[in-house]
């Protein structure tokens, strides 16, 4: 069996597969993050760590087996973000996540340096201070003493996988995320470090998704249940990832929407994907030799979280009485609008700044309303990325959507009109990521022969049409989403300054 974990910003989600591509039991355990002020965004490594180890005594007392039945621990984890880590292995100061923009000043000196569109060729993604090179400049400048104690900068697969063998490396998916990698060369850019004024060496080795890295120490395995020797395969980032467990394989296989914390768009291709307006950017994917062109929003499902949160607070049928009372509320249709840039924006506008807003509010507005609007503007916020690839010639017959938010009939037929093509869930809901590095796990020790038996893991549950009377009507309200961010950037920019 294997055990796979995916550390995502909230929590461990973990899994336990068989060798014959069954998922035997999953479990979550959760953990905090610190959101402050200025673009603060951090977690400590060590609740990553403890999280593991709780998943992993949990699901071997679920599946009623023991751990010397597994044959394979992998990784799926958030990206963009920065584990600083001494000589020594131990952790230099709390990591940075993706979601962190303090690193402007620093981003826009590599914007200056090499330029944007130099950049975007490079690394098939815009500089932006989401991204894990700007935020170790920002280390170097704001926090001098603990720079100059960083031996090896790391993301967060990246340090469990660590913590377990004692090796330091990570991949071609992960580090895609970090502004960084050239994915021409397929390495490390020595032009972008050095207009960093950073040194190689903090960057470690990078080796495919399926590489057996190690095996899990005596120390490693006092610590977490696990078996010593038992083999580690690096895994993956957590966006192409999710791809491979939604059985997004090659170009044939479609797109699809995570709708997770953050959320994103996204298809499986055999080079990366250049927007010339940079709406988009490409990973490499967990497979080798593909990529990920992808669309992110910072906050998608958070977006809902934070409304129903606000709205009913406490309340613990909070999402059924909300989405409830938005499936006959009007929002855009009647004037209303979110912005929902609540952590800044990636896709498509890959601005720091940018703030999120209820535009066109009116007395008669309540709670049903204000839910739709979000909705809405989740759908008309990932339509931009979906416009973007098909205006580079990707074609998109149908999307699965994937992830916490995909159990709502409502945003499923939000998402079916705005974009214009039937829209599926898939039954893996919040698994999708732990079943892709399952996968990986699986092809890379031999237990799985390709990345084809994830196809075996999910079914679609329901599919939505879109009517064609609202995607006419969503398309006239998708240009005013897009004027009412315009005319508010200057506004958001100068909130900055």
């Amino acid at each position: 069996m294997i055990i796979s974990h995916d550390l995502g910003t909230t929590g461990n989600k973990a899994t336990l597969v068989s060798n014959d591509a069954r998922l035997i039991a999953a479990v979550s355990v959760g953990y905090g993050a610190d959101f402050g002020p200025g673009g603060r965004a951090q977690q400590d490594p060590h609740d990553w760590w403890n999280a593991m180890a709780t998943a992993n005594r949990e699901l071997l007392a679920k599946g009623g087996i023991s751990s010397s039945e597994i044959d394979a621990v992998s990784f799926s984890g958030q990206m963009m973000g920065v584990v600083p880590v001494d000589a020594a292995g131990e952790i230099v100061r709390p990591a940075i996540i993706w979601a962190d923009t303090r690193s402007g000043a620093q981003c826009d000196t590599l914007i200056e340096r090499v330029g944007m569109d130099r950049a975007y060729a490079i690394t098939g993604h815009r500089l932006n201070p989401t991204y894990s090179l700007s935020k170790v400049m920002w280390l170097r400048d704001t926090e001098p003493e603990a720079f100059a104690r960083i031996d090896t900068v790391l993301q967060a697969k990246d340090y469990l996988a660590y913590r377990l063998t004692g090796v330091r490396v990570t991949d071609p998916s992960d580090a895609s995320s970090t502004n960084a990698y050239d994915q021409v060369a397929k390495g490390w850019s020595e032009e972008l470090i050095e207009a960093a004024g950073l040194d190689r060496g903090l960057f470690p080795e990078i080796v495919e998704s399926t590489t057996v890295i190690g095996t899990v120490t005596a120390e490693a395995a006092r610590e977490t249940g696990l078996s010593e020797g038992t083999p580690v395969v690096i895994g993956g980032g957590d966006g192409p990832m999710a791809a491979l467990g939604a059985g997004i394989i090659d170009a044939s296989s479609g797109a699809y929407a995570y709708l997770g914390s953050s959320s994103w768009v996204s298809v499986s291709a055999d080079a990366p994907l250049h927007d010339p307006l940079m709406r988009s950017m490409t990973f490499n994917h967990v497979i080798p030799g593909r990529f990920v062109p992808t669309a992110t929003m910072q906050t998608g499902g958070a977006a809902l979280s934070w409304v129903t949160s606000l709205l009913a607070p406490g309340q613990d049928d909070r999402y059924e009485e909300l989405l409830g009372a938005a499936v006959t509320a009007k929002a855009a249709e009647d004037g209303l609008y979110f912005l929902p840039h609540l952590l800044g924006e990636r896709s498509p506008y890959w601005n720091p700044a940018a703030r999120a807003a209820f535009v066109g509010l009116l007395m008669h507005h309540g709670r049903g309303e204000l839910t739709r609007a979000v909705l809405e503007g989740v759908a008309f916020n990932l339509y931009t990325g979906l416009r973007a690839f098909v205006e580079n010639g990707t074609r998109i017959d149908s999307i699965d959507a994937i992830g916490g938010a995909a159990n709502s009939g409502l945003l499923l037929d939000i998402f079916a009109d705005v974009w214009g093509v039937p829209v599926s869930a898939r039954d893996l809901v919040d698994e999708a990521n732990a079943i892709g590095a399952a996968v990986v796990a699986g092809v890379g020790t031999g237990i799985f022969d390709d990345f084809d038996v994830a196809l075996r893991f999910s079914t679609r549950t329901e599919e939505r049409q879109p009517d064609p009377a609202r995607h006419a009507r969503y398309g006239r309200e998708y240009e005013t989403f897009l004027d009412a961010y315009r005319r508010l950037e200057p506004w958001f920019d100068g909130l900055e300054r």
